[in-house]
């Protein structure tokens, strides 16, 4: 029996590459998903062959049915399993609601949202012994931030289908949940034109008194992998250090 196998998408950079490198570390064989950023792509792959596990880097635009099916034909191929699915590539356009238009909710919705859907139900046929899947989520999905109206709804979608895909995939013994976010210094945050005064504000108000980090992100989606968390179905994770629960 070979390796266990994990796929995370969007894993060139940010969550999803330490995301990566830490299930590597663990000693997953590990398939590196990615859009627009070869070489970054590349560049996890060897430092997960550095660690002493598998890499098979696999480009894929999540928001296209089509692609993912060829991507899981890859995953097949190579591996012949799957263990671990973490769905992390996220995109989104951020204006405010009347700016928007039919192609920003389209890309937006089909990237955060119907990847989950279609991801999952490719996973689930390599998930012969169970599995894992975990999706990344945002404070969005539950509360108003501003230009967020886009991935906002599209993650609390999102949500809403780890809850029924908890429920219909659990007789295959796979356990699906998500982890949500406050704000967090990666590189998707550099495309918000208010990043700075986002970072600040957060820090002040958060009562952990900082921000969140990837790595704590990255400590509760290893947890709710383990076994230790099989009992956990369905369920959003918030890890933001405590600042939703103030008004």
């Amino acid at each position: 029996m070979g390796n266990k196998v994990a796929l995370v998408t969007g894993s060139s950079r940010g969550i999803g590459k330490a995301t990566a490198l830490r299930l590597a570390e663990s000693g997953y064989d590990i398939v590196i998903n990615y859009a627009r950023s070869k070489k970054s792509a590349e560049e996890t792959a060897e430092e997960i062959r550095a660690i002493g596990q598998k890499a098979l880097v696999v480009r894929a635009n999540v928001g296209d049915v089509d692609k993912i099916k060829a991507m899981f034909v890859e995953i097949k191929n190579e591996f012949g399993r799957l263990d671990v699915f973490i769905n992390n590539a996220a995109s989104g356009v951020l204006r405010p609601i009347m700016e928007l238009e039919e192609s920003h909710w389209d890309w937006t919705m089909n990237i955060n949202s119907k990847a989950l859907l279609f991801c999952a139900q490719e996973a689930a046929k390599l998930m012969a012994d169970g599995g894992k899947i975990v999706s990344i989520s945002s404070l969005g999905s539950i509360r108003y931030l501003e230009n967020y109206t886009t991935v906002g709804v599209s993650k609390a979608a999102m949500e809403a289908l780890t809850r029924y895909l908890a429920v219909e995939l659990s007789p295959k013994n796979i356990v699906v949940n998500a982890v949500s976010g406050g704000a967090i210094d990666t590189e998707a945050l550099k495309s918000f034109p208010n990043r700075e005064e986002l970072l600040s504000h957060s820090a002040e108000r958060t009562p952990a008194g900082r921000i969140v980090e990837i790595e704590d992100m990255v400590n509760s989606v290893m947890f709710l992998v383990s076994e230790e968390a099989s009992m956990i179905r369905g369920q959003t994770i918030i890890v933001d250090g405590g600042i939703s629960l103030l008004v």
